[in-house]
């Protein structure tokens, strides 16, 4: 007779709404510490994914064309392999594009720093054709660097 295996344990998410602000990246990056912390792996893909929440919700409230009283929507997903996944929803469908930033340039390489520092990346429409959810991967550095 086969032994029941129990099923492995449920991911970890979390999800919070968050104005279009200039405060809220911190608030992201606050609420990602406190999903991550207590968690066996969170230590580890925390200096990775707050510096990634930080620039895909601060490319939401910045570049974002939806009137200023839409909420961002983010939600962190755990996996059971370690690999954290950042999603950050807007309200404006238009797709965000990688661009080359001049050596002078103060801005601009938010989307190259995801590109760089995820293990996967990418756009995708909302249900109900309303906006778009801009998404990555962390993996711990020891998976990264494999």
């Amino acid at each position: 007779m086969p032994e029941t295996v129990s099923p492995s344990p449920t991911p970890a998410e979390q999800t919070c709404w968050l104005p279009r602000h200039r405060k809220s990246p911190r608030a992201a990056r606050q609420e990602l510490r406190d999903f991550l912390l207590p968690l066996p792996s969170g230590e580890t893909l925390l200096p990775i994914g707050e510096l990634l929440v930080s620039e895909l919700v601060t490319n939401a409230v910045q570049h974002a064309h939806a009137p200023r009283d839409r909420l961002i929507f983010v939600r962190y997903h755990l996996a059971p392999d370690d690999t954290l996944r950042i999603e950050v929803h807007d309200a404006d469908s238009e797709k965000p594009t990688l661009h080359p930033a001049s050596a002078s340039a103060e801005t601009g390489r938010g989307l190259l720093l995801v590109q760089e520092l995820a293990t996967q990346w990418g756009c995708c429409p909302r249900k109900g054709g309303i906006g778009k959810f801009v998404w990555c991967h962390v993996a711990s550095p020891a998976e990264h660097a494999a």
